[in-house]
């Protein structure tokens, strides 16, 4: 069978699996289309014949609306439980979809519509958790030599699916998501776990660590973020190079935002630059030389910032067809880098002209944050060029960005760009931006 007909096989089969005849999934979507207050369908018979082209041996695609309702139909179990991880009828339904030809990124919102219902709702703690995997996890922590391939796939799922959420669902949400698949396999990881998963098990606590510890930095608990930096850390010791300069990056991140002066941050730095020089990942490397570069610049040394950024762009454009980490760095992100250099150490117009290529290629909700933080000083570049009336219209949407992700950075970034707009602060463009921050960020 062609992908079609493969999409339509498997809606067939899900529907079937849940013991729904062509009438019982339409009245099935009726109920749902109540529960979510949307407008009425049509009646059955008119529904069983959209359900039916959609499995048919051509079929033709569910529209949106039908796409919606499907997917939150398969995104509970039968018993009513929420399922939306690997090996869920969610998930299968999802891939149907892209079978069918549906685009990744619509299959993409579908999920994150669906998954934000549910924490809207204050439940869904975990649903990224596969269905398969309660029963084992259960038995995993009671006993952890019981520790299986099952188990860790299912948190490493979760671990990947919360970060691909960022910049789609405020940070507290994710926070709640994650918690416990990093609880989870810290326990494991204490507990006598099989020799030949205790190297996996670390590798997924290492990354849920480390992304908690930013999460929890976003959402101002540095005490927390902290900790959970240095257990990451600790975690890491025994893992791959890149692994290890991947933490150290993140902790620099969260430490050059959340304490006062540059040398703690630059220690971090200058750490993950050795610890990635041994590593098999160049993009990894690529990043490390990038925040050396850009703290360099903040602190007013330009020949060091511009040998960094030429280290990076040596990484940058080596082979990593193979590389461990292919989603860490791309050439957008270091453009954002160099734009931070010369704004600190350079000319002012280069700064803007780099964050504005780097800006327009991050695209995907997931890099929201980072275009929210470039955009920001884009605007920061525009005033030192003497357009702080333009730079104002550019932080307007910055603040709509850092609103609806809840990202620290931005509303930092934006905080020192409403600085440097004081000497215009009597202006009615200035007073827009202080009404637009206050009631999105506020006082």
């Amino acid at each position: 069978m062609d992908d079609r007909a493969t999409g339509a096989a498997a809606l067939k089969r899900l529907r079937k699996r849940r013991g729904l005849s062509l009438a019982g999934l339409a009245r099935a979507l009726t109920g749902i289309t109540q529960s979510l207050h949307q407008p009425s369908l049509p009646a059955v018979a008119s529904i069983q014949r959209s359900v039916a082209r959609s499995e048919a041996a051509k079929p033709t695609m569910p529209d949106e609306r039908y796409q919606l309702l499907l997917a939150h139909m398969y995104a509970r179990t039968p018993a009513g439980d929420l399922a939306l991880g690997a090996g869920s009828d969610f998930a299968e339904y999802l891939q149907a979809l892209g079978l069918l030809g549906e685009s990744e990124h619509r299959t993409a919102g579908l999920r994150t519509t669906v998954l934000r219902a549910t924490t809207d709702a204050g439940s869904g703690v975990l649903a990224l958790l596969s269905p398969g995997i309660h029963a084992s996890l259960a038995a995993a922590l009671a006993d952890p030599s019981q520790a299986d391939d099952q188990t860790a796939t299912g948190l490493a799922s979760v671990v990947a699916d919360v970060n691909a959420e960022i910049g789609s669902l405020p940070l507290v949400r994710l926070q709640l998501l994650l918690a416990p698949a990093v609880e989870a396999a810290r326990q494991l990881l204490g507990g006598a776990v099989p020799p030949s998963l205790a190297a996996r098990l670390r590798n997924i606590a290492v990354a849920g660590m480390a992304l908690a510890g930013r999460l929890a930095f976003e959402t101002r608990d540095d005490a927390a973020s902290r900790a959970l930096h240095a257990e990451a850390t600790r975690e890491a010791a025994t893992l791959r190079p890149w692994r290890q300069a991947s933490v150290q990056l993140s902790h620099a991140l969260v430490t050059l935002y959340s304490t006062e002066g540059l040398d703690g941050a630059r220690r971090l730095v200058d750490q993950a630059v050795r610890t990635a020089q041994t590593g098999e990942s160049v993009l990894v490397r690529a990043r490390a030389h990038a925040l050396q570069a850009e703290l360099a610049a903040r602190c007013g040394h330009d020949r060091q910032a511009q040998t960094a950024l030429g280290l990076a762009w040596y990484d940058m454009d080596s082979d990593h067809t193979d590389d461990p980490a292919p989603m860490s760095f791309s050439p957008s992100h270091l453009r954002g880098f160099e734009g931070v250099c010369e704004l600190y150490v350079g000319d002012p117009r280069a700064a803007h002209d780099r964050f504005a290529r780097s800006a327009a290629a991050l695209t995907t909700p997931r890099e929201r944050v980072q275009r929210a933080i470039i955009t920001t000083d884009q605007a920061l570049a525009r005033i030192r060029l003497g357009e702080p009336q333009a730079a104002a219209e550019l932080l307007h949407d910055c603040v709509a960005a850092a609103s609806s992700t809840g990202g620290r950075v931005p509303a930092l970034r934006l905080r020192q760009a409403r600085r440097e707009l004081r000497p215009w602060r009597r202006e009615d463009w200035v007073a827009h931006l202080d009404d637009h921050l206050t009631d999105a960020l506020g006082p």
